[in-house]
């Protein structure tokens, strides 16, 4: 019964990684298609600008369990401190990632930037890793008023961060994944922010 929840977690992983609650929740509460709205995206940042904080928030949340749930049953699973369980905990958080960029139930496109659920499965998989990130991520966000160039930052120095936490290699390389597929799904945003067009947060 254990091998066969292992082999099935990581597809557990991505279909709840999946689940778009930007779009669900800014169509119901705000009558909303973030698709056609701001910067087109469904995740929390966009679900701010259009429907509100509080809803924003909601999103947020939701998205980072997307990502903390299923690290946290594979944590379950297997010894996450060994290599083969660092391997396959970050196999499961890059899986719900996945899902959140390229999700099956919008036939894998609009997906959001997965930045959220990339926070929710390192904060149980390396906790001290993300705050790290976080930090960074606050400090460019601050410099810059921009979101994007804050999530880009954190991406980029997220598998330093779990380096240099002492995960074992093995984590450290999905973390590596994980990062190349934020930035990569930020390509627009990398754009504007070269031709100073990108959005400001308003903080």
């Amino acid at each position: 019964m254990k091998f066969v929840l292992i082999c099935l977690l990581p597809i557990f992983a991505y279909l709840l990684g999946s689940i778009p609650f930007g779009l669900l929740l800014a169509r119901i509460f705000a009558g909303a298609d973030l698709r056609r709205l701001g910067s087109g995206n469904i995740g929390a940042t966009n679900v701010r600008r259009v429907a509100g904080n509080r809803l924003g928030l909601t999103v947020l949340l939701l998205d980072a369990a997307k990502g903390a749930l299923p690290a946290l049953a594979a944590a379950a699973l297997v010894d996450p401190a060994g290599a083969l369980g660092a391997a396959y905990t970050g196999l499961v958080a890059a899986c719900a990632v996945a899902g959140h960029l390229f999700p099956v139930y919008l036939k894998f496109r609009t997906g959001g930037k997965g930045v959220a659920t990339a926070a929710g499965a390192f904060l149980v998989l390396a906790p001290a890793a993300l705050g790290l990130s976080l930090l960074v991520f606050v400090l460019v966000v601050c410099l810059t008023d921009r979101v994007s160039a804050g999530s880009l930052a954190a991406a980029v120095f997220l598998p330093l961060a779990v380096h240099l936490t002492a995960k074992p290699l093995t984590l450290t390389l999905w973390a590596v994944v994980v990062g190349v597929l934020i930035v990569w799904r930020h390509r627009a945003n990398i754009r504007r922010l070269l031709a100073g067009r990108e959005p400001r947060a308003g903080l």
